[in-house]
């Protein structure tokens, strides 16, 4: 028959895994999406199923340089794409980010 571990020894062997990649990834993407706003930015993204042409400010309470700092965030984490067509800008949500984030929660 197999041995027990103890819950001690289980803590133990868990608390000096190496850190790989995926960890840091997680880590990353995690981080991008900490934020309610950016949280919120996300799943307003993530519902539409074109891209959203004009300013996300004026669906959220919040200042347009806020909400720009938010994206900023989120497009450097690859989970926001921003089109450009003359003056006007478009935010979308990228799906193979969100997918990444997804996987990547779903190893937990």
């Amino acid at each position: 028959m197999g041995t027990r571990t103890t819950p001690q020894a289980a803590a133990t062997s868990t608390a000096r895994a190496p850190i790989g990649r995926t960890d840091e990834a997680l880590a990353e993407l995690g981080k991008a999406v900490g934020h309610p706003v950016r949280a919120a930015i996300v799943r307003l993204l993530a519902a539409q199923e074109s891209c959203q042409y004009g300013d996300l400010s004026d669906r959220l309470p919040l200042a347009k340089s806020t909400v720009s700092q938010h994206l900023k965030i989120l497009r450097e984490a690859g989970l926001v794409r921003v089109e450009t067509d003359g003056q006007r800008v478009c935010y979308c949500i990228d799906q193979l980010g969100l997918s990444r984030l997804k996987a990547l929660v779903a190893e937990l």
